[in-house]
């Protein structure tokens, strides 16, 4: 019952593959995005805080055709991808990435963005008037005091990546080997009689898997405020 085969491994393994890029990828940009949110008042923001949290509203299929639209071998950015370096994302695990972090990434912005606006901005610019610039204050200063919120963002997104189902076979298809996670297969085996008990298996794993991240970060955010609290 619980032996994986070797296509659920595969699926398994390409989960935390795409999760993992997901959120490495879209990390530096989130941390950015945070900041402007948090720190910075300018034309049109309300605008770009409503875009970046879109696709927490949209239906996933939708912006997976988005995707498809702008990053496909014929779309706006795929085509000048594809013929300027001969990349294509579409169908691909890179494109399963990517769109799992266009969707997680509201969430580990709204992470960030609310421990940012929870530092303490005197301890900023006391760091300043001892003559710190503004990338060393915000290296030094800044980061380690919204570690638990990036924590939280990482680990938030990593989870939503895990579940991402709409947006990604929209955008990639279902492709094993290539682009069939774990919600991916557990839907197909969903369409093919007598695979109740694979399909009960991946069930069980993503359950699992996604609860040990939302714990993982409950546990980390926990230590590093702890840290940080002396």
């Amino acid at each position: 019952m619980f032996t994986l085969t070797d296509l659920e491994l595969e699926a398994l393994y390409l989960s935390l593959l795409v999760s993992g890029w997901a959120v490495a990828g879209s990390l530096p940009l989130g941390i950015g995005c945070a900041w402007l949110l948090a720190r910075r008042d300018f034309p049109g923001k309300t605008l770009v805080d409503g875009l970046i949290h879109l696709p927490l509203v949209l239906p996933p299929v939708v912006v997976g055709y988005f995707l498809l639209v702008l990053m496909g071998r014929r779309g706006v950015i795929g085509s000048a991808l594809y013929d300027w370096f001969g990349i294509s994302v579409a169908f691909t695990w890179k494109g399963a990435a990517i769109a799992s972090a266009v969707i997680a990434f509201p969430l580990m912005v709204r992470a960030i963005r609310l421990s940012l606006e929870g530092v303490d901005r005197g301890l900023e610019q006391a760091a300043r008037t001892l003559g710190c610039g503004p990338f060393a204050t915000f290296f030094t200063v800044t980061l380690p005091l919204v570690m638990p919120g990036i924590l939280t963002g990482v680990i938030l997104a990593f989870a939503r990546s895990l579940s991402e189902f709409g947006a990604t076979i929209t955008f990639v298809s279902n492709i094993p080997g290539e682009t069939r996670t774990l919600p991916i297969a557990l839907y197909a085996l969903t369409q093919v009689p007598g695979e109740d008990a694979a399909a009960l298996r991946l069930c069980v794993i993503s359950v699992v898997v996604a609860f040990a991240a939302l714990m993982a970060s409950e546990i980390l955010s926990r230590r590093v405020q702890a840290r940080l609290k002396g």
